[in-house]
């Protein structure tokens, strides 16, 4: 009925797939009443009325007389059969699976003695090196001393006259090195760029100038004569040489970005009389003032 009305009405099966969106396939078992070859019972009867309304049949009147419920599609054929399938495996291996499901825990349990056993025989091994070690410890921790009383104290007064004497000639080392060089600040600037002035005490006939620099930062050194020592941006942790400045009687620093440099003078480090973070930008003059 279905291929008659197609052909009446000069359609293929391609213009009738186009038009029902259905596998062409699916049309030609319709056509040749092979409904094994379609998806199931429910898509049989909505393919048949799609088919119908492309043609311009009545669906109602082409489905009047098809029952679907004789219908056994491929698919219910599958699903029968899988499961006739899963029934003879289940009872082929339902006496052997009761011997293989205690397999998991016999492992498991020899597991578990194995790490036990390791455990201890490892514990037992420490115990012994610790035992051995205490023993050795205590075999050569014996000192046998006879001094006499004279001889002791003798000793005695040695050692204490040489503890005083090396404290001595500490402190004296570290007063020496104190007044050899030290900084006084006789004024703090204020301000975006303060300028402030330092008195610089030094010993011996030199004096110079270094840096550490830790941030890029532009310095600029220049003496009291208007000799410009020193004009420069500095990356971070760049080597510098050391600049003499021992003919000024006092020395000018413009520093770009005070947290990055460190001013030393004959090694001495420069404290910034504004603090840094404050005042990024930094001018300075130092008066250099030799020890008498």
């Amino acid at each position: 009925m279905l291929k008659e009305a197609r052909v009446a009405k000069n359609l293929s099966l391609d213009d009738i797939q186009e038009i029902t969106k259905i596998q062409k396939r699916y049309l030609v078992a319709i056509e040749h009443d092979d409904y094994h070859a379609l998806p199931g019972r429910f898509y049989a009867r909505a393919f048949i009325k799609e088919y119908a309304q492309a043609v311009g049949l009545d669906a109602a009147e082409v489905l009047q007389d098809f029952d679907e419920e004789k219908i056994q599609t491929k698919e219910e054929q599958s699903v029968q059969y899988t499961r006739m399938e899963r029934a003879k495996r289940a009872r082929s291996t339902k006496g052997g699976s009761s011997i293989f499901s205690f397999l998991p825990s016999i492992i498991v349990v020899v597991l578990v003695i194995g790490i036990v056993f390791v455990a201890w025989t490892l514990y037992q091994k420490a115990l012994s090196g610790s035992d051995a070690e205490v023993d050795d410890r205590q075999e050569n921790d014996e000192i046998i001393r006879n001094v006499g009383p004279e001889e002791n104290s003798g000793d005695a007064e040695e050692d204490s006259q040489e503890a005083e004497e090396d404290d001595v000639a500490e402190m004296s080392d570290e007063a020496e090195e104190e007044g050899a060089a030290s900084f006084s600040v006789v004024e703090t600037g204020s301000g975006n760029s303060p300028l402030s002035e330092l008195d610089f005490y030094y010993s011996g006939e030199t004096v110079t100038i270094s840096f550490d620099v830790t941030n890029r930062s532009y310095i600029d050194v220049m003496g009291d004569s208007d000799t410009t020592y020193f004009a420069a941006v500095m990356e971070e942790n760049a080597e510098n040489e050391e600049i003499d400045v021992s003919d000024e009687e006092r020395v000018y620093f413009n520093i770009g970005d005070a947290t990055g440099i460190t001013i030393k003078l004959n090694g001495e480090e420069l404290e910034y009389p504004v603090d840094p973070s404050e005042r990024v930008h930094q001018k300075l003059w130092i008066n250099l003032e030799q020890n008498e």
